[in-house]
């Protein structure tokens, strides 16, 4: 059954049937095939139990948050802000590439709107600079998967959902991680620019003055992440009423600067319907073909032949960070989680493992499938922007932060306390 889940699987995706449809289509064939009951009655109640679910708002809110902050320009003040601060280091421009991203993140919860923002503002002065190409627009990419580790992260609530596992417990477990990432990448773009000068183009430095006057843009994201991430650690709110405060607060930061109008608004709506549709039929179409899977007992046959290959708990974590690795290659990252979460989570975290800590390894995983072709999808949201020059310009950019996702994994295999200190505070 498994491995005619994954020829129908492969073949699906490679005639480009759009994802929600080869989920339904392959649940609709395995049902046939291999199960005894006519589980297609139950269709309607599965789908209808998918999305219904208080949870779910959440999605809609943070995207429609993002969308706010990219069209009313505040993103653009926010990396002028941190150009001016973070230039003057071996990379020059690439250091607030990254920064922004980390800041932009902890309002977005969208590694696509991360990368597309930062990517509109910093390609343009890129090449006004002469900044080499390669490294430049390969920072933009890996920059933008920051979004789904640290909080608010859409993908992180999409693990919770799917593995019920509590919310503010993951972006309590992200935050570390993530910033510790984020300061890998700066510094490892450091070591490459003052390997290779060429790379790195020139350091700019800014008067006390402008660095200072600049302080101002960053203060309404600084503030919409004290909303939302704050109410949610302190208990405030649950994690969707702390995502309708975001974009109440959005709305209202955006009206005081003068740059909320009807347009802004149809705009930032029509961007949030489009992802959310797509997002949410991707998880009512693998919610079904999970609950095929599981009436036709795939997880329990994988665990019971787990348990007889006598592999350990970490063999078999290994086993499935290679897997993560491999599928990450092929499958879009959405669809990466919830095809195999049902099924690889119960195995993983039925030896022992931590679900909270195991959704931040999860989500490094499935981070490092954004920025690895040929299905990268933030290699090609900067090739999109950038508008002109070879794709293998990203690829190879991204490569030298594909090594750093690496070492950041081992990091929190070997010191699962990077991720669990704070949950394990809070808690």
């Amino acid at each position: 059954m498994i491995l005619t889940a994954l020829i129908i699987l492969l073949v699906l995706l490679v005639l480009s049937v759009p994802v929600a449809a080869t989920l339904v289509a392959l649940a609709l064939l395995l049902a046939e095939l291999f199960s005894p009951f006519p589980l297609i009655n139950a269709m309607g109640d599965v789908l209808w139990s998918a999305s219904d679910s208080f949870l779910l708002i959440a999605i809609p809110l943070f995207i429609l948050l993002g969308e706010i902050l990219v069209r009313t320009g505040i993103a653009k003040g926010t990396y002028r802000s941190l150009e001016s601060w973070l230039s003057w280091l071996p990379g020059g421009l690439l250091h607030a590439n990254i920064g922004t991203a980390t800041l932009f993140s902890a309002t977005s919860g969208s590694s696509v709107a991360t990368a597309a923002t930062i990517g509109t503002v910093a390609i343009p002065q890129g090449k006004e600079m002469k900044y080499d190409p390669k490294l430049f627009t390969g920072s933009i990419a890996a920059g933008g998967t920051l979004g789904i580790m640290i909080p608010p992260s859409i993908n992180l609530i999409v693990y919770g959902f799917l593995t019920e596992t509590s919310i503010p417990q993951l972006f309590a477990a992200g935050l570390i991680p993530g910033l510790m990432l984020a300061t890998m990448f700066m510094l490892g773009t450091a070591l490459i620019c003052m390997w290779r000068p060429s790379l790195g183009g020139p350091s700019i430095n800014h008067s006390w003055n402008d660095r200072i006057s600049g302080l101002r843009h960053l203060v309404p994201v600084l503030l919409l992440f004290g909303v939302v991430v704050g109410s949610i650690y302190t208990g405030l709110a649950t994690p969707t009423e702390a995502a309708s405060l975001g974009v109440l607060g959005a709305m209202l930061i955006a009206l005081f600067m003068g740059k909320l109008s009807v347009n802004v608004i149809i705009q930032a709506l029509d961007g949030t319907m489009k992802t959310t549709g797509m997002i949410m039929l991707i998880i009512m179409a693998s919610y079904f073909l999970n609950f095929v899977l599981a009436s036709a007992g795939v997880t329990r046959e994988l665990t019971g032949f787990l348990e007889s290959a006598g592999m350990g708990p970490y063999s078999t974590l290994m086993l499935a960070i290679l897997i993560y690795i491999v599928l990450g290659f092929f499958i879009e990252t959405l669809s990466l989680m919830v095809i195999t979460i049902p099924i690889v989570a119960p195995i993983i975290i039925g030896m022992g493992f931590d679900p909270v800590w195991f959704g931040i390894l999860l989500i490094l995983l499935i981070e490092m499938a954004l920025i690895t072709p040929p299905v990268g999808l933030n290699l090609y949201v900067v090739q999109g922007v950038r508008q002109g020059g070879p794709f293998s310009d990203v690829m190879l950019g991204a490569l030298p932060y594909v090594v750093i996702m690496l070492l950041m994994a081992i990091v929190l295999v070997i010191f699962p306390s990077v991720a669990m200190y704070l949950p394990n505070l809070l808690s």
